[in-house]
């Protein structure tokens, strides 16, 4: 038995939490711990509410009320949230507790008294109109690196830039308006630089981590490791343990990172056992994971590791496996900005368990993912009901209302293929699930859902049990077997609905009663099935119409442009000038895509090319072939040179990254017609301007989108282009 400890990401308690805070960084350790739990391992589940952060006292601050009031609420209201989505901690706590504040101030003077702290004056915003110093949150400006607008004043959410004060343009206090000035303030900082040989090494180490978190951390390694204040001016957080800095607090981050040892040793007093937490954070055989979103990384992999290092003693982080951001309509979901869909909104409409389905097989693991009510409505319906829950439901009530118990198996054993195909996807589901690869986990229960209805098809027991009852009395024994797997590890991801099923299986207790090696164990026979009902029920609601696109270029708005690379091209059984590509969306599967591209590529040219694809286009069967989407091309009929030429990403981009100009919310599905609507033209732009005189805001050979006589150049909104794939003439057309 291994002892494994889940630290979850601390939301800031000053709003509801959202799907994007559940799919980013509470359902995927909610799943991993409940594996861990079903593989036999020891788990400790902590986290909780950040109720330092400068966002609560902004909200506090524009209700008229305490920052404690603010947090307070909030925690109950997630508290509660969570608790409805079925996520268990071990201890879902908060950082305003007296635990927190003697570990925080703990950890705080051990680091001192080893000189990893020390005092430096630093420049800070003041706001001569409020009288104070302002946190990085209470400025706002232009981001000097991609010109985005209302960014923070520490860092930039679109490029990813930090900022010292003074770095942002134009910067302003969010409450009064005014334009604060630079003043010195003193602060401890800790002595990062200190650790960066150390940290160089221990990440060098963890060849297991996600490729995204692992070059995001030797990025910010390979640079000058700068020291970190850890404090600031405010008054709202866990108070300075020195005399004379009562006017200060420690740095929200500093104190939330601490959270998981503070939580771990609340967890620990609260049933009783003090020392508990020791075998979990003393232990190097312990296994620790940090989830957290893409944000995050950082603050996990090379700020928390350093406080840890410092102190000594305590374990290191073994795995971050950080999830990228879940988008609404194209823009990260933001409690502080708007635009959030609250899980409490949520649940208030749909099973918790058809949500945790949806958000679990839409996981933002490796790239952005889209979130939106009608892919919700398609899958759940298409996979969660029609696949899943039509093998439970069929094999439950067919064995109950012909056999009313589970029946024997064959005279021969179990069915050696049943017992193959449980063991290869248990053992697949196992690796993926080990390596916090959730969806390719999930996968697996699905396909042997599927596999479970064509067992069920081709025993047909309709027929059977009338010519050879005992037959098909084996055949259903089977089928329940795979049903009971089925319940067994669809569990971590389905809880309350696999509890049901196992319950309508007639067994004990609930998966996690059951031993790791259920899945692999004949069915026993014998024991009564209790009356089944449907499991899962489809999804229906009306669609409201869509908003009409606002500002110009509503045509191209409703396109969803992705970044592709092509992976195989065969020739079209029935069409000489088609291919049928594979292409690589960053999607879970390729995309099979038949595009008219015989005539100017070779297959050898084509394959491993990069690509722009519209992922909304309404899938179509060309000349009897499905094809799900569309590559982009520059046509350029007439030139007397090579007339149709595939448009790229000017730099390498991970297949799936939106290319929208940062205008899009594309619909869901757009008729080959609709995108006929929107106008594209390739220029070779100069001074930023086209060659008929629009402006385009970059130079070079681009793509724009065009419409009442402006242009708008395609990118990813962090500076890449689209361009072609080779030389044509100025103006050609997109198609």
């Amino acid at each position: 038995m291994s002892k494994i400890c889940v630290n979850i990401a601390w939301p800031y308690a000053n709003g509801a939490i959202h799907i994007g805070h559940v799919a980013g960084s509470l359902l995927p350790p909610d799943i991993f711990a409940r594996f861990n739990r079903l593989m036999g391992n020891e788990v400790l589940v902590v986290g909780g509410s950040d109720q330092h952060g400068t966002p609560i006292t902004v909200t506090a601050e524009r209700e008229g009320v305490t920052p404690e009031a603010v947090a307070e609420r909030y925690h109950e209201i997630n508290k509660k949230a969570i608790e409805d989505l079925g996520i268990e901690y071990s201890l879902f706590g908060k950082t305003h507790c007296d635990t927190h504040f003697e570990v925080t101030q703990g950890i705080f003077r051990d680091l001192m008294g080893k000189g990893h702290l020390y005092v430096r004056e630093t420049d800070q915003y003041y706001c001569a109109g409020c009288a104070r110093f302002l946190p990085d949150r209470y400025v706002e400006g232009t981001c000097p690196k991609c010109g985005a607008e209302n960014v923070r004043s520490d860092q930039c959410d679109r490029c990813g830039a930090a900022f010292e004060p003074g770095d942002v343009l134009g910067a302003r206090c969010i409450h009064c308006g005014g334009s604060p000035e630079i003043r010195p303030s003193e602060h401890y900082f800790l002595r990062l630089s200190a650790f960066r040989d150390r940290l160089i090494e221990f990440v060098r180490a963890n060849d297991h981590w996600r490729p995204n978190v692992k070059a995001f951390t030797q990025n910010w390694l390979e640079k000058e490791l700068l020291d970190r204040a850890v404090t600031r001016d405010m008054s709202w957080g866990v108070p300075v343990p020195v005399e004379g800095w009562g006017d200060k607090v420690i740095y929200v981050w500093f104190d939330a990172v601490i959270g998981y040892l503070s939580d771990s040793i609340e967890y620990s007093r609260r049933v009783g056992d003090p020392d508990l937490w020791k075998r979990f954070w003393q232990d190097p055989e312990t296994r620790h994971y940090y989830f957290i979103g893409k944000d995050n990384i950082p603050f996990h992999s090379i700020i928390w590791p350093s406080i840890l290092m410092g102190v000594g003693g305590l374990c290191l982080p073994h795995d971050i496996p950080a999830n990228e951001f879940l988008l609404f309509n194209g823009e990260k979901l933001s409690k502080s900005r708007g635009g959030a869909v609250d899980v409490p909104s949520v649940l208030e409409k749909h099973d918790r368990d058809a949500v945790r389905y949806y958000l679990a097989a839409n996981m933002p693991d490796t790239h952005d993912a889209e979130f939106s009510w009608d892919d919700f409505q398609a899958r759940v319906n298409s996979e969660l009901v029609s696949v899943l829950g039509n093998f439970y439901h069929r094999s439950l009530s067919f064995t109950h209302k012909n056999f009313g118990s589970v029946p024997p198996q064959g005279e021969g054993g179990p069915d050696a293929g049943v017992a193959e195909a449980i063991s290869s996807a248990f053992e697949e589901y196992r690796a993926r699930l080990s390596s916090c690869d959730f969806k390719k986990a999930l996968k697996a229960v699905m396909d042997l859902a599927r596999f479970g209805n064509r067992h069920f098809d081709a025993s047909k027991p309709w027929a059977l049990v009338k010519s050879d009852r005992a037959a098909c009395g084996a055949a259903m024994c089977e089928s329940l077997r795979i049903a009971r797997a089925l319940a067994f590890m669809a569990w971590p991801f389905l809880p309350s609905s696999s509890e049901k099923a196992w319950a309508f299986l007639g067994l004990p207790g609930s998966p996690l009663d059951a031993g790791a090696g259920l899945p692999l164990s004949p069915m026993p026979s014998g024991h009564a099935l209790p009356e089944p009902s449907p499991i899962y029920k489809k999804i229906e609601f009306e669609k409201e119409a869509e908003p009409a696109a606002e500002g110009p270029f509503q045509a191209f708005r409703r396109l969803d442009l992705r970044a592709a690379r092509i992976i195989s091209a065969e020739d079209h059984p029935s069409a000489d000038r088609l291919f049928v590509l594979k292409v690589d969306v960053g999607e879970e599967r390729p995309r099979q895509v038949v595009a008219g591209l015989k005539a100017y590529y070779s297959k050898e040219q084509i394959e491993g090319r990069p690509a722009v694809l519209v992922a909304n286009l309404k899938p179509a069967k060309l000349r009897g072939v499905a094809s799900e989407g569309m590559l982009l091309a520059a046509d350029d009929e007439g030139s007397g040179g090579k007339s149709v030429l595939l448009l790229r990403p000017s730099a390498d981009l991970a297949p799936g990254t939106r290319i929208d100009s940062g205008v899009g919310a594309p619909a869901q599905r757009i008729e080959y017609e609709e995108f006929q609507k929107a106008e594209m033209i390739l220029f070779d732009a100069k001074d930023g301007k086209t060659s008929s005189g629009m402006e385009l805001g970059v130079s070079g050979r681009v793509a724009a989108a065009v419409e009442g006589g402006k242009a708008m150049a395609l990118t990813d909104g962090k500076g890449c282009t689209v361009t072609a794939d080779g030389e044509i003439s100025d103006g050609a057309k997109i198609r």
